[in-house]
């Protein structure tokens, strides 16, 4: 099945939202929150995987001049290990790339290992942990660092 990666809209927010359960509860964002984030498209660049069933994953970036930051990277769980967090993933490395941003940080759950062993793969490296960072289940973060390659 061909996969179509595309800018996320308002409109997507219903699926986005039963994925978030699905993947994240009880931490949750909220669909406030994706508005908010679509609202600000000039460093915001925010994507949805989709194919002939609908959307199955999606990933946003938030750019800044001197750094950006992966905000999230969801995939539908009964399609967790097809590559989709990758070409996700790529996706939003590579318009970082294009921005030109140096860095590139995240968050993730100190016990989603899969999801740490993908941002390895792609040059991340652990600087660091945040105690409770997730809310409201308390759990840590491991925050992790790309450098651009020539920066």
């Amino acid at each position: 099945m061909t996969v179509l990666l595309r800018a996320m809209t308002v409109d997507d927010l219903p699926v986005i939202m039963r994925l978030e359960e699905d993947l994240f509860a009880p931490d949750t964002w909220t669909a406030a929150m994706y508005r908010d984030e679509l609202a600000q498209a000039g460093t915001r660049h925010y994507l949805v995987a989709e194919n002939g069933s609908g959307v199955v994953g999606y990933g946003g970036l938030i750019a800044y001049d001197d750094e950006a930051h992966i905000a999230t990277l969801g995939v539908a769980l009964d399609r967790q290990g097809e590559g989709l967090g990758s070409l996700l993933l790529d996706a939003l490395l590579a318009e970082s790339d294009r921005r030109g941003v140096p860095m590139v940080l995240l968050e993730v759950r100190a016990d989603n290992e899969v999801a740490q062993g993908l941002y390895r793969r792609r040059g991340f490296t652990e600087i660091g942990r945040r105690r409770r960072y997730y809310q409201p289940s308390g759990t840590d973060a491991v925050v992790m660092r790309r450098e651009r390659t020539g920066a």
